[in-house]
């Protein structure tokens, strides 16, 4: 057994693997949809897990990151004792195009205060 980290790595799935309904119920939920968004302005594998403003705990927000991989929205990886953060933009694009653009527009078209 490897020493190198105490957690196992996280699975994804390709958003080519992903049903339109999948995908869109991941993006229902407001938590999800914030960490969309934060990730939408940051660089890749910027963004650690515990630096996203929502309202929630550790457990709920381990949740939400396994709902996001699983509908193939971000991909994660450790960086030492820390797991770091992209949004599959350019991915999901490719199989939901447009998709992303509405949901960010959305943010902006209602302005910020949606939570």
């Amino acid at each position: 057994m490897s020493n190198r980290s105490h957690r196992a790595a996280p699975e994804h799935t390709h958003p080519d693997d992903v049903p339109v309904r999948t995908a869109l119920a991941a993006l229902a939920d407001p938590v999800r949809l914030q960490l969309v968004r934060e990730l939408a302005t940051t660089a890749d594998w910027e963004h650690t897990c515990g630096t996203f403003d929502v309202p929630v705990g550790k457990a709920a927000l381990s949740h939400h990151f396994s709902v996001l991989r699983a509908a193939g929205l971000i991909e994660q990886r450790d960086m030492g004792p820390k797991r770091v953060n992209r949004l599959r933009r350019p991915e999901f694009d490719q199989r939901f195009p447009g998709l992303l653009d509405l949901v960010l527009r959305d943010r902006q078209e209602n302005g910020e205060n949606e939570r």
